[in-house]
């Protein structure tokens, strides 16, 4: 005869029907239970202390019952399939074991290797034997429900693969990838699209959301990929600088996933198949525009009016009524990514940023230098301290700060004539004028060099000496800073100098006509 296993909770009926005194025939009735069985019920509840009429029956005194009444048979040996495999136990347990640090086979492949012998069970019946007799770890893990999160405590970010979209840029398709940012309280979520995933086009896309939820979250999830993290690690984590700037920026904390963890970000990681099945597949898209704008519409009429699997509440109506008043305001201005690089100061005291060349003083030549650079301004690190700052430069130019250089080079780099002048001019009067000389014309830059040849003359045979041997070279009018030098070698610039040249006299004019050829009469005969 088969034995039909009864609920705990039909056993209470029929006792709460006996307390009421109701006639067994109308318990037969109504629950569909024989007479015996109800005797049967009613005599274990006496048996267990109950009185019917005295106190009404409890769920525990049903399941007493409940247990009284499961069958329990002689202690069964093993099944079919375990005895198949009890002969196989210790070859079982040499394979799935671990030997110097060497992980065993797969469970998968120990099946595939029995049936080879003929030994067909189930790979179930297998993962129940090796788990039960030969030490095999059962990965079934338990896991527990995180408490939930405040209104606006969390963002979860991501990227998801999309699909091959028209690029014009290129001329070409490419791979559209899709940055998601969902809010752990609400679930409603925002979608940047983007054909790379670098630092500043997560930033683009984190301040787009920011823009579309009309604030910020205090702590941001996201993934341990390259544009945020540096380094990975469970307990210190390495952010990128240029990303660990924007979070102070806006004013939330990174909050990296432990590696290759998903359930560390699941809210957000299950919206990459929804986002990629339910708005992207199946669509026909122009190019990467197109695809965002539809994404805008599609999280704020599709996404956020949906019922939501897990809270079954509609996202956008959780978040305009709930999250959005506990968001913090955007307080800064759109932020402008850096972009960092640590470069070396060549010997011509400039570093090459961004294919660009921005000057430092002298003592930082042949150090490394961290540099920053943004829309407008690129400054100079050494040690964490700002020693330099250039406005920014296109690819190929040049930004010069002549300071820089060395005081005795800078003349000639800035290739600034009236700074030699006024050199000269200080060190003596024909000092100054012969240097005027020298430089006048078109191209003073050709002569810069003979400028500095003099005054460092100047400082060889003194100011004194070269003043006098530049008067001389004055009056014959040798504007020349080698016959300047020969001068003052041959110690002629202590000869009194000729006096002033006489005034050019004008010669009579001559004409092959005589004079009367030049007189001419109005109206006369020619």
């Amino acid at each position: 005869m088969a034995y039909r296993e009864v609920d705990m909770w039909e056993i209470l009926e029929v006792l709460r029907r006996l307390h009421r005194a109701e006639p067994i025939s109308a318990i037969q009735r109504a629950t569909g239970r024989g007479r015996k069985t109800v005797r049967r019920y009613e005599r274990l509840a006496r048996k267990a202390g109950w009185v019917p009429g005295a106190w009404a029956p409890t769920e525990e005194l049903a399941g007493a019952i409940y247990r009284r009444l499961r069958p329990v048979g002689p202690h069964a040996g093993p099944g079919a399939s375990e005895a198949k495999l009890l002969p196989q136990k210790e070859r079982i347990r040499r394979w799935v074991e671990e030997v110097d640090g060497r992980r065993g086979l797969r469970l998968t492949k120990v099946h595939e290797l029995l049936r080879r012998e003929g030994i067909d069970v189930p790979y179930a019946s297998l993962h129940r034997f090796a788990v039960k007799h030969c030490g095999f770890a059962d990965r079934r893990r338990l896991t527990v429900r995180m408490a939930p999160c405040r209104p606006g405590e969390v963002a979860e970010v991501d990227f998801g693969r999309l699909g091959l979209v028209w690029d014009p840029v290129t001329e070409r398709r490419r791979l559209l990838w899709a940055l998601i940012v969902t809010l752990g309280y609400s679930r409603h979520q925002f979608i940047h699209v983007t054909f790379s995933q670098q630092v500043g086009d997560l930033i683009e896309g984190l301040e787009d959301a920011w823009v579309f939820f009309e604030g910020v979250p205090t702590r941001v999830v996201l993934d341990n990929l390259k544009a945020a993290i540096t380094k990975a690690d469970r307990y210190d984590p390495v952010f990128q600088r240029t990303f660990e700037e924007y979070a102070h920026h806006r004013g939330f904390v990174i909050d990296p996933c432990v590696v290759r963890h998903a359930t560390g970000k699941p809210t957000v990681e299950r919206a990459v198949p929804y986002v990629r099945e339910s708005f992207f597949r199946g669509e026909t898209w122009r190019d990467r525009d197109h695809v965002q704008q539809e994404a805008l519409r599609w999280c704020l009429q599709t996404a956020g009016t949906r019922i939501h699997g897990t809270t079954r509440k509609r996202p956008l109506a959780v978040f305009e009524n709930v999250e959005r008043p506990t968001l913090s305001e955007l307080s800064n201005g759109r932020f402008d990514p850096p972009v960092w690089g640590k470069c070396k100061v060549h010997g011509d005291h400039h570093v090459s940023f961004r294919k660009a060349s921005y000057s430092l003083p002298t003592r930082f030549v042949g150090k490394e230098v961290w540099v920053r650079g943004d829309k407008r301004l690129v400054r100079m690190y050494s040690n964490g301290e700002c020693v330099k700052t250039h406005p920014v430069q296109l690819p190929g130019g040049r930004s010069t700060d002549y300071d820089d250089y060395p005081k005795e080079k800078t003349a000639y780099a800035l290739r600034d004539p009236n700074r030699l002048i006024r050199a000269a001019t200080g060190k003596g009067e024909h000092l100054g004028r012969f240097m005027s000389a020298l430089l006048a014309g078109d191209f003073p830059w050709s002569k810069l060099r003979q400028g500095q040849k003099l005054l460092r003359l100047c400082e060889k045979y003194g100011d004194e000496r070269l003043e006098r041997a530049c008067e001389r070279a004055l009056a014959f009018e040798l504007v020349n800073v080698r016959r300047v030098e020969t001068i003052v070698k041959n110690h002629l610039e202590g000869q009194p100098v000729p006096g002033a040249v006489a005034p050019i006299l004008q010669l009579p004019l001559r004409f092959v006509r005589s004079p009367e050829s030049f007189a001419h009469e109005e109206g006369g005969e020619r």
